[in-house]
């Protein structure tokens, strides 16, 4: 019975892959072709049948970019730079799409160090990094094996040496994903996507408005409170806002 499923489940797979690939290269011709609704239409179709990668929503992006619309593009180049952060045609993209918003936000300056352990931490994704980790330490084994059955004293210094360089490496390694993993778990992206909304003092329309946002910027969600979340913008500002305005980008 479960090698029926199996099967059953495999064949299931490899018809979905099919179709996706099917419709992917139809969006791609349409797009290629001026036809960007076409285009979306069927990345859109794509998604909904749970399949995610990067080049899917930089295509998306590209479309919505071709149709002047602001906040779908900018919020699927932010979705493709998640999956791949150190893609530059990616963020080459998304700076040109930032530039049609109006709202200008400047990001509160970091110090050296913390631009420094961010763009080190950056280089690969969390689980990239836990994998790196993983080779490391396997490295650290097989030399320190090799050290333990060498008989010259120069393979062995050789051998000590490179299973210490790979001990550090995996030490670091594991580090950088614990803190980016932290980081992915706590800050919470979202785009705006109404054409204005009002940043409120608290959760109602009743209360002060603090200031005004546009769509396509991006804030960070704090808090939530029935049909209101409280969120951060990057130079710290924050504030409350209808929970319908914003699309969060972490919903894989």
């Amino acid at each position: 019975m479960k090698k029926h499923i199996l099967l059953l489940w495999l064949f299931v797979a490899s018809f979905c892959y099919s179709q996706n690939e099917v419709l992917f290269e139809e969006a791609t011709k349409a797009y290629n072709e001026g036809d960007y609704e076409l285009a979306i239409e069927n990345y859109q179709h794509i998604l909904e049948s749970g399949s995610h990668s990067p080049s899917l929503y930089f295509n998306l992006g590209n479309a919505h970019y071709k149709l002047k619309e602001i906040a779908p593009s900018i919020y699927y180049y932010e979705k493709a730079l998640l999956l791949d952060p150190n893609d530059t045609e990616i963020r080459d993209n998304l700076n040109y799409a930032r530039q049609m918003t109006i709202d200008e936000i400047e990001p509160i300056p970091q110090s050296a160090m913390t631009r420094i352990t961010s763009r080190v931490m950056n280089i690969m994704t969390y689980d990239q990094w836990a994998y790196t980790s993983i080779v490391l330490m396997i490295l650290f084994v097989l030399l320190y094996i090799a050290f333990y059955f060498f008989r010259f004293a120069d393979k062995k210094r050789l051998a000590f040496i490179g299973s210490m360089v790979c001990l550090f490496l995996t030490v670091m390694s594991v580090t950088l994903a614990v803190l980016q993993y932290q980081e992915y778990r706590d800050t919470r992206p979202a785009i705006i996507f109404a054409r204005e909304t009002a940043v409120k003092e608290e959760p109602n329309n009743r209360s002060t408005t603090l200031f005004t946002l546009h769509e396509g910027s991006k804030v960070f969600v704090e808090e939530t409170l029935e049909d209101w979340k409280k969120i951060r913008l990057s130079d710290g500002k924050n504030g409350w806002i209808p929970a319908s305005d914003m699309k969060a980008l972490k919903d894989f």
